[in-house]
C-alpha cells in the first residue's frame, strides 16, 4: 500500500478516536465543527449597518474555526462547567500540554487563581481586600478546589499535589500548585490530563465573582502556567515562568485552543470568549452552551438573565470580518448605538494602524450596578465596560471601553507578561485610548496635568507587585507608561510613532515580547540607538526635570547682557525650546539640545530680559516640575530665591493634593 495512503488511514483513525473518545465528556459535537470545514465567508456590508432597533435572540448563527493557526498553541482546553443556583461552579477539564522547548519537563505547574479569595492569601494580605473602588465584603471568600487530577490512563496525581509560593513563601497561599509527572515530557512530546474541579464564586469586587444573578467567570479554571524558551523575553534558559496571584498583578499564559462546555439555569444568557459552535439547547430548566476558541491564551465567560443582547456585523480596513455582540444590563439598553459605535469605530482604527483583528467576534458585556468590580476589563475576544450605575454616562462609557478593545491588540494578540512587564500592556493600552478618544471623539489627554500626578516615579521594567501601594502601581503602569510612549511620539513625530508601533505588533504578535524587543522596533524604524531613553525612562524611574536655575543680568555699553544657567535634572537628552521675553515685548526662542545635564547661555540684548521660560509649549510630556521652567529675570536675587521656593512649595502642595 503507498505510504501516502497509509498515512491517510492512520491521521483518520486517530481522529475517529479521538471524537469517539471526547463523546464522553460532551464535546462530540463541538469536536465535529473543529475537524469540519470552514464556513464560507460572513456576507457584509461596505459601510456599518444600523444596530436594530429591538434585542434580537441570545445567539446568531453556529459559526466554526478558520483553518488558519496564527499560533503556537501549547495547550489545549476542553472544559464542562456548570453553575450552580449558589454560584458554584462545578467543572471538568481535558487539558493537553506540548512541550516547546529542548529539555524534558518532569513537572507541570497549574494557577488556581480562585484561591486569591480565601483567607491568608497573599493577593487579599497585598491588596487589603480591595480593588480600585471595590472591596469584599466581610465575612466572604472564594475558592478552588481540585477534587481529582488523573493520567489519560486514570492514574491519579493527586497525592503528588503540593502548593508553591515563589514570590513571597506564604504557605497560606494556594494559587500555584505543582505535581511530578508519572513520566518527563520530551521535546516536542504533548501530555493529557484531567481534572475535576469547583469554584466557590466570591462577591465580585476584583475581576470575578457573582453578584445578584449577574457571574463573570474570569480566571475560573486551572490553568497551565508558561513554559517560557531559551530566547524568550530575553531568557537566557528555558524553565517555567512562575508567579503567585498578587494585589497588584493581571495574567500571563500561553496560547492555544479552548472548546468549553457551558451549563446554566434555562433563563440565563450567556457571553463568552470565542464562539457558539451550535445553538443553545435546553433540557430540564438547564441551558447549554458550547463555545469554541483558538489562538487565545485566556477564557472568560459571564451570565445573567438579564441581559439585553444586539449583535452586529462589521468590516473595514483590517478588520475582515467580525461579530459585535453587545450583552447589556438592562438600564443601558437604550445606549446601545453608543456602544455599538465605540466598538466599531474601536476595531476599524486599531485594524488601520496596527494590523488585522484576527477574530470573528467581539463580545462586550456591561455589569450591573453591584457588578461594578467586574467592569472595565480584558479577556480574548470579550471585554466588560463599565458597570451601569446610571442611564446617562459621560465620556466614560466610550473611554472605558476603548480601552478595553485596545487591550485586544496589546494584552489578547501581543500578549506581554503582565507579571512582571504590565506597562507593556497597560500603558500601551492607555496610550492607544487617548488616540482613539482623540481620534473618533476629539477628547485630548492634558498631558502636562497628567505628569504633575506622577509623584513617586518607578522604574516600569519590574514585577508589579514591587510597586509596593496600588496607587503607585497604576501612576506608573497606566500613566507614567502612556507618557513614555508620548514621549517617543514627540521626539519623531506622530507618523513615525504609528509605524514603530505598527512594525512591533507585526513582529511580535502572538509571540510573547518583552521590553528589550519594543526598544529594538523603536531603534529599527528610527534608526538610532535610544538606550539613554529606555534607561532612564523605562529601567529607571526618572522623568525629564528641566529648570531655569539662575539669570544674572547687567547693562553693556550695547544695551544688556545676561547669563542664563539651565538645568537638566533627570531624564536622557533631548532638544527643549527656551523662550526668551525681553522688557521691550519681543521674545526670542532657542534650542537647547539638553545633551549634558547643565548648560550656561550668554545672551546680549538692547532691551533688558525680563523671564526665561523652558519648554514653553508643554512638549516635554515627562518633565512633572513645570514650576520651576520659568523664573523672571527682574526680581532681585535674595526676593527671587524666597519666591521660588514659595510658589515650589504651594505647587507641589496642589499637585500633591491632587494626586491623591
Amino acid at each position: 500500500m503507498p505510504k501516502r495512503r497509509t498515512f491517510r488511514l492512520l491521521l483518520f483513525a486517530s481522529a475517529l478516536l479521538i471524537l469517539v473518545f471526547s463523546v464522553r465528556f460532551g464535546f462530540a459535537d463541538a469536536w465535529k465543527d473543529q475537524f469540519a470545514l470552514p464556513a464560507g465567508t460572513l456576507p457584509l456590508p461596505e459601510s456599518p449597518p444600523a444596530v436594530l432597533t429591538k434585542p434580537q435572540s441570545e445567539e446568531g448563527a453556529p459559526m466554526k474555526p478558520k483553518p488558519v493557526v496564527l499560533s503556537q498553541r501549547v495547550t489545549e482546553y476542553h472544559i464542562s462547567v456548570s453553575l450552580g443556583t449558589d454560584g458554584t461552579l462545578t467543572g471538568k477539564q481535558a487539558v493537553t500540554w506540548k512541550n516547546p522547548g529542548l529539555k524534558s519537563v518532569s513537572d507541570l505547574y497549574f494557577h488556581l487563581y480562585p484561591n486569591a479569595f480565601s483567607p491568608g492569601s497573599t493577593f487579599l494580605m497585598e491588596s487589603g481586600g480591595k480593588l480600585r473602588s471595590d472591596a469584599m465584603p466581610p465575612g466572604t471568600s472564594g475558592s478552588m478546589e481540585l477534587t481529582s487530577l488523573t493520567t489519560e490512563q486514570g492514574e491519579t496525581l493527586m497525592p503528588r499535589l503540593r502548593y508553591v509560593q515563589p514570590d513571597d513563601g506564604n504557605k497560606a497561599d494556594r494559587t500555584l500548585v505543582t505535581f511530578r509527572l508519572p513520566e518527563p515530557i520530551k521535546p516536542g512530546q504533548s501530555v493529557t490530563l484531567r481534572l475535576s474541579f469547583v469554584v466557590k464564586l466570591p462577591p465580585i469586587f476584583a475581576r470575578m465573582g457573582k453578584a445578584g444573578d449577574f457571574v463573570m467567570a474570569g480566571q475560573w479554571f486551572p490553568k497551565i502556567a508558561v513554559y517560557e524558551t531559551a530566547g524568550t523575553r530575553g531568557r537566557a534558559s528555558e524553565g517555567w515562568n512562575l508567579h503567585q496571584y498578587h494585589g497588584n498583578s493581571e495574567f500571563y499564559s500561553d496560547f492555544g485552543l479552548y472548546n468549553v462546555r457551558i451549563d446554566v439555569p434555562e433563563q440565563y444568557k450567556v457571553a463568552a470568549t470565542g464562539f457558539q459552535t451550535r445553538p443553545s439547547s435546553v433540557n430540564k430548566g438547564r441551558k447549554v452552551y458550547q463555545y469554541y476558541a483558538d489562538d487565545v491564551h485566556d477564557f472568560a465567560w459571564a451570565a445573567s438573565p438579564d441581559f439585553v443582547y444586539y449583535e452586529d456585523s462589521f468590516s473595514s480596513a483590517g478588520v475582515p470580518g467580525v461579530r459585535i455582540k453587545l450583552y447589556l444590563d438592562p438600564q443601558h439598553k437604550n445606549l446601545k448605538d453608543r456602544y455599538m459605535h465605540a466598538a466599531k469605530s474601536a476595531l476599524a482604527k486599531l485594524g488601520a494602524w496596527y494590523g488585522e483583528y484576527p477574530y470573528s467576534t467581539l463580545s462586550v458585556v456591561i455589569p450591573p450596578a453591584e457588578g461594578n468590580g467586574a467592569g472595565g476589563m480584558e479577556y480574548p475576544t470579550l471585554v466588560t465596560g463599565a458597570a451601569a450605575k446610571n442611564d446617562n454616562p459621560g465620556y466614560e462609557l466610550e473611554r472605558t471601553l476603548v480601552h478595553e478593545i485596545a487591550h485586544q491588540y496589546w494584552y489578547g494578540i501581543v500578549a506581554s507578561n503582565e507579571f512582571e512587564e504590565a506597562w507593556l500592556d497597560e500603558g500601551f493600552t492607555s496610550y492607544t485610548e487617548d488616540k482613539l478618544m482623540a481620534a473618533v471623539y476629539g477628547v485630548l489627554a492634558n498631558t502636562p496635568v497628567e505628569a504633575s500626578y506622577l509623584t513617586d516615579p518607578a522604574p516600569l521594567k519590574q514585577p508589579s507587585w514591587h510597586f509596593g501601594s496600588a496607587d503607585r502601581y497604576a501612576d506608573n503602569v497606566y500613566l507614567r507608561g502612556k507618557l513614555v510612549l508620548t514621549a517617543i511620539e514627540r521626539q519623531v513625530g506622530e507618523k513615525t510613532m504609528n509605524k514603530i508601533l505598527r512594525t512591533y505588533f507585526q513582529r511580535y504578535k502572538f509571540k510573547h515580547p518583552a521590553t528589550a524587543d519594543f526598544q529594538i522596533s523603536v531603534e529599527t524604524v528610527t534608526k538610532s540607538s535610544w538606550k539613554d531613553f529606555f534607561n532612564a525612562h523605562v529601567y529607571k524611574g526618572e522623568m525629564a526635570d528641566f529648570a531655569v536655575r539662575s539669570i544674572r543680568s547687567e547693562r553693556t555699553d550695547a544695551g544688556y547682557r545676561s547669563v542664563i544657567e539651565l538645568r537638566r535634572n533627570g531624564g536622557s537628552p533631548q532638544p527643549v525650546t527656551i523662550l526668551f521675553g525681553f522688557s521691550d515685548g519681543n521674545t526670542l526662542r532657542k534650542v537647547w539640545d539638553g545633551g549634558t545635564s547643565a548648560a550656561r547661555l550668554q545672551l546680549d540684548s538692547a532691551s533688558s530680559l525680563a523671564y526665561v521660560a523652558m519648554d514653553p509649549g508643554f512638549s516635554v510630556v515627562l518633565d512633572n516640575l513645570k514650576f520651576n521652567n520659568f523664573l523672571k529675570a527682574e526680581i532681585p536675587q535674595k526676593q527671587r530665591i524666597r519666591w521660588t521656593a514659595g510658589i515650589t512649595q504651594l505647587v507641589e502642595t496642589v499637585f500633591g493634593t491632587l494626586a491623591w
